[in-house]
């Protein structure tokens, strides 16, 4: 195995261990956890819009010869995200016949954000492994930037997970399981030398799920929770997480 492939897989490897940074909360009192919350559901809003609308967005018209395909991908990424809650709305709709069954409990938003995340990760592995093949500079640098990325998201997808009714564990399991798909991601520009054109393909389709999840999902609940303390503290995690992704840009 050469150094670009060892490179590579480590780089994956760590990026994959940020999605258990939900890990802190362990030893906090599940009465604490779930106050955080909604604290943690406003914070994944902001990192979603931000991360499309500042970084995947720019990044793929500013590369792309055909902007209407990306436009066309991205509604087809909001719909596709329509369909799957649609049926994870079915699929839970059934009752439980089990006597011990948690995942009656469990909102599709849980399992959609894990999806689109998937998706997402899969494709920080191309990108990390592409990075690789230009140079072990660039690979590392890349690294870094998917890394400091990964934080804000990590922790208000942990946050949603928590919310839609998984237990700590589940959702730090699911969440690293999610995450690991990156390992698949990396191999295709290793094995295959390139991944550029299935990212531009997949990488807006993702930006249409994040757009689904934050707009459909996510705001909606915020606006569950009435009083003007409440909502001025999710006003501040949203910015927050917005502007979290903002300073990512000065690090591209």
């Amino acid at each position: 195995m050469n150094t670009i492939w060892i490179y590579s897989l480590l780089s994956v490897a760590l990026v994959s261990l940020i999605s258990l940074i939900g890990a802190i909360t362990i030893s906090l009192s599940e009465k604490r956890v779930r106050g955080l919350i909604f604290a943690l559901v406003a914070l994944s809003v902001g990192a979603l819009f931000g991360d499309v609308f500042i970084h995947i967005l720019p990044e793929l018209y500013e590369e792309s010869t055909k902007p209407d395909s990306i436009a066309f991908y991205v509604l087809a990424g909001i719909l596709l995200f329509f369909i799957l809650e649609k049926f994870f709305h079915w699929h839970h709709s059934h009752p439980c016949e089990e006597p011990h069954c948690e995942e009656e409990h469990v909102k599709p938003v849980g399992n959609i954000i894990l999806f689109s995340d998937a998706l997402h990760n899969f494709i920080d592995g191309i990108i990390i492994g592409a990075s690789y093949l230009i140079s072990i500079p660039v690979g590392i640098a890349t690294t870094i930037a998917v890394i400091l990325h990964e934080i804000p998201q990590e922790l208000g997808d942990f946050g949603v997970l928590l919310y839609s009714g998984y237990t700590k564990k589940k959702a730090l399991f699911f969440n690293f399981l999610s995450a690991s798909v990156a390992f698949l991601g990396v191999l295709i520009p290793l094995i295959f030398g390139g991944g550029d054109g299935l990212a531009n393909i997949i990488l807006p389709i993702a930006a249409g799920g994040f757009i689904y999840i934050a707009g459909s999902d996510l705001i909606p609940e915020l606006h569950g929770r009435p009083g003007l303390r409440i909502a001025f503290t999710q006003f501040i995690f949203i910015v927050i997480g917005i502007t979290l992704m903002f300073l990512l840009t000065f690090m591209e």
